[in-house]
């Protein structure tokens, strides 16, 4: 492999994605498991993405062709590879063996199940290779570093990694612990794994190996530390749950200084992708699944949930409303309490201030939607599109039954169904005649305790 400093050489990342992840008492493998919107491996393969990996290489294991579906959907050119039997971390790695002798340059080892790392961490890593090294390890300190491989240093440079149960009892008390990630700078990759041999507690055939072997054959071995909530690796339901904690720090954290304002942030969760311009508010208890956007000025009140949507300049939305996915609201739009709406462009100024369903359909600029409507859409087959002009009224309790159109102007009368279209400038009204009888009420409760007292 090219020793260069001029230019990296290319970046062949390898995803381990082997493990089912038994102790989260699941159907669904470990990886895919989702923190922030998005699986673990998901998040692993973004950041070997953001770091320029010009290659990426996925290893499952054996019938785990819905992990191999995820790794395709969010790297189309990855390529997997099938690790038969799981012995070990260095076994695993010789799956992609075919990637790995057919690749001329860097080699980072990357695990599925810890979706927190950070794309500085990982150039850092492989900047210790242009530094001359042949192996970089990821390391952290750990509180408690009992079960954690240790890190034997000396002089700032590693001399081996020792698996827990391997370890010394002076081994023991090093605090500085392996993370699993390694890089490697090494003319042939695949014949130094090959090497490594399972004399161990074990009896797997340990990755972590490659770094005595390395030194062996000469080469420098060096260590990066990272924070220890970086690596965290998610084997249970509980670390799923600590990971997602940290991604939501880190994520409030990111939107407040980049300019949006949470008045109580740890009630705020947000996706991974979720994107909020500058001099947005968000009040308390708002829930951002994948897809929002989020643009300037625009203000969220309390309890909205919002997913796959786009919130204008400047709009207003809540409290209590939900935009399903399609929903596109233009700047200054207003959506109020207990308002619904999927599959809707609201144009510039449109209001529906409460109690609607607006789904499938285009809302004009400056239209208003009373109180009660609903865009009856579906015919219980089929999804119909409503289409309200520019500057309409309609009035509260109504029901619009697509495929309808409301013309540009026009009035709704309260409590209509419409099921017709409206031309612009008219006024729609269907209403039944309302007819009275005098006494009838008092008549209707003489009978009715009179019954009751007889039951």
């Amino acid at each position: 492999m090219s020793q260069t400093t001029s230019r990296q050489p290319a970046l062949l990342s390898i995803v381990l994605a082997a493990g089912k992840g038994t102790r989260m008492r699941s159907k669904r493998a470990k990886v895919l498991h989702e923190v922030g919107g998005r699986s673990m491996l998901g998040h692993v393969c973004a950041v070997a993405q953001t770091i320029g990996s010009d290659r990426i290489a996925v290893v499952v294991g054996p019938d785990m062709d819905d992990v191999r579906a995820e790794a395709m959907a969010h790297v189309p050119g990855a390529e997997v590879f099938v690790q038969s039997q799981q012995n070990g971390t260095a076994d695993a790695v010789l799956a992609a063996r075919e990637a790995i002798q057919s690749h001329d340059g860097d080699v980072l080892v990357l695990y599925a199940d810890t979706p927190l790392l950070t794309a500085a961490t990982l150039r850092a890593l492989r900047g210790v290779l242009d530094e001359g090294a042949a192996v970089g390890v990821l390391g952290f300190t750990a509180d408690d570093p009992t079960g954690y491989g240790r890190l034997v240093m000396e002089g700032g440079r590693l001399l081996a990694i020792r698996e827990d149960k391997d370890a010394s009892a002076a081994e023991r008390t090093i605090c500085l612990c392996n993370s699993g990630v390694v890089a490697f700078r090494h003319p042939d990759l695949a014949q130094l794994l090959g090497g490594i041999g399972n004399d161990n507690a074990n009896g797997e055939y340990y990755l972590t190996d490659a770094v005595t072997l390395a030194r062996a054959e000469g080469g420098e071995a060096r260590a990066v530390v990272c924070d220890e909530e970086e690596v965290l690796g998610v084997n249970t339901r509980v670390q799923l749950a600590e990971a997602e904690a940290l991604f939501q720090r880190r994520a409030r954290e990111k939107a407040m200084l980049a300019g949006a304002t949470m008045i109580a942030p740890e009630t705020v969760w947000l996706s991974y992708d979720t994107q909020l311009g500058v001099d947005v508010v968000i009040e308390p208890n708002v829930f951002f699944g994948p897809g929002a956007v989020v643009e300037d000025g625009a203000e969220i009140k309390a309890n909205c949930h919002i997913e796959q949507a786009r919130v204008g300049a400047g709009a207003r939305i809540g409290p209590f409303a939900r935009l399903r996915p399609g929903a596109d609201l233009g700047p200054d739009v207003h959506i109020g309490n207990f308002v619904e709406v999927k599959n809707v462009v609201m144009e510039q100024g449109a209001r529906a201030n409460h109690l609607a369903y607006l789904g499938d359909g285009r809302v004009g600029a400056k239209a208003n939607i009373g109180a009660g409507t609903i865009f009856c859409n579906y015919d219980g087959f089929f999804k119909h599109r409503t289409e309200i002009g520019k500057g309409a009224f309609v009035g509260s309790n109504s029901a619009l039954v697509a495929p309808v159109k409301i013309g540009d102007g026009a009035y709704v009368g309260s409590g209509s169904v419409i099921t017709k279209d409206v031309e612009a400038d008219a006024l729609a009204l269907e209403r039944s005649e309302q007819r009275q009888r005098s006494g009838w009420a008092a008549k209707f409760r003489e009978m009715m305790v009179r019954r009751k007292a007889k039951a």
